[in-house]
């Protein structure tokens, strides 16, 4: 049996990584600011969570949401406390993607409504709900498409109010902020009349967090720049550091029905292991701050380079718009100076690095960015 190839892989077969190196079988070392997606939130082999999760592999790695899991209220508790939604319930998942369709399932049954409102160039997964919802007809299958969504131009309050005042609708759903389209941030005012527009109509308010939480942006949720609170939070790459492991944060205005949502890989003792640990490194190491930080470390230091037309982002959640002429440069940061960076729309590097990263890391790229565009 083959694979079956529907990517485009780099010559690269990582075999050992720690903190923000990745080294190939041939020993070759690489400075990580990808994070696999954004998915290594504390850094590759942390020994916290390294001892975390052989430990609890010791004693039980699976059991289903047949049986109690004190790890499930464990976990809950802290992201309760971390993130600063203390009084939410929490669902666990797999992934972004059923994250993000259960957020939408739940805002649908919490309604009786069936259309959701999305905004221009989202992305939210590649299931059938989320990538409805996502502003891409290149991967949506015909089965995909549904009148049942719309899509207005992000920051556009009177786009949204046009389409939600007419009762139809269970939901808006948006990213903390965009990252496949190319880093693009709601506005923090638009975000507060979203809030108010949603209330009015009795729209629920999903914010996808799944790549702009954890702290990557120098806050827990992007969205906690806005100074407002969604009804429906998703979250899944940071959240275990590599571990598959998907969450929604539920108002206390929703009632839980029994049978209503489920999963059977959801929640189990080593996801939630992962997970806990991630907080609790999150925690001791205050990366949130560190990502505040070095994302002000990153864009400060890039200023004023020729090749770039635009930085945007906030934190360690950075997208770096190039003249045509530099749009070449992100394999030439791989394959000349052994950099892992990401894409994101057409000509837009994607930084979006461990939180744990440092001056020195940054200053390597900084260094390696500069000779690249002399």
């Amino acid at each position: 049996m083959n694979l079956f190839n529907v990517y485009q892989l780099w010559p690269i077969e990582p075999v050992k990584a720690k903190g923000c190196s990745i080294w190939s079988k041939e020993g070759k070392e690489y400075i990580d600011l990808y994070g696999g997606h954004a998915v290594i939130s504390i850094g590759h082999c942390h020994p916290t969570y390294c001892k975390m999760m052989k430990d609890q592999l010791d004693k039980l790695g699976f059991y289903s949401n047949a049986v109690q899991n004190s790890l499930q209220s464990d976990l809950a508790k802290k992201l309760g406390e971390v993130s600063g939604y203390t009084d939410y319930s929490l669902f666990l998942c797999n992934s972004g993607a059923e994250a993000n369709e259960n957020a939408m399932k739940l805002a649908s049954f919490h309604t009786g409504k069936a259309k959701i409102l999305a905004f221009g160039k989202a992305f939210h997964g590649r299931t059938s709900g989320a990538v409805a919802v996502t502003d891409n007809p290149k991967i949506q299958a015909p089965f995909n498409k549904t009148d049942n969504i719309t899509f207005v131009p992000l920051n556009d309050i009177n786009a949204v109010t046009k389409e939600i005042q007419g009762g139809e609708y269970a939901a808006v759903i948006i990213e903390g902020i965009q990252g496949v389209s190319g880093i693009h941030e709601p506005e923090s005012d638009f975000l507060k009349l979203l809030r108010k527009v949603c209330d009015k109509y009795g729209v629920i308010l999903i914010l996808d967090e799944v790549q702009s939480g954890y702290g990557r942006t120098g806050k827990f949720f992007a969205h906690q720049y806005a100074g407002i609170k969604a009804d429906i939070i998703t979250t899944a790459k940071g959240m275990a550091n590599g571990f598959p492991i998907g969450g929604v944060i539920i108002s206390p205005k929703f009632e839980a029905i029994y049978g209503m949502l489920g999963t059977t890989f959801g929640g189990n003792h080593l996801a939630c292991t992962a997970a806990i640990a991630v907080l609790k490194v999150i925690e001791d190491e205050n990366l949130i701050e560190n990502a505040k930080v070095m994302g002000e470390y990153f864009t400060s230091k890039l200023k004023g380079n020729k090749a770039i037309k635009e930085i945007r982002g906030r934190g360690l959640m950075i997208g770096i718009e190039l003249y045509e002429e530099f749009y070449d440069l992100r394999d030439k940061l791989l394959f000349e100076k052994n950099i892992f960076t990401g894409g994101a729309g057409k000509g837009v590097i994607r930084l979006l690095p461990p939180l744990c990263v440092d001056k020195v890391i940054a200053d390597k790229f900084i260094t390696a960015f500069n000779e690249l565009t002399l």
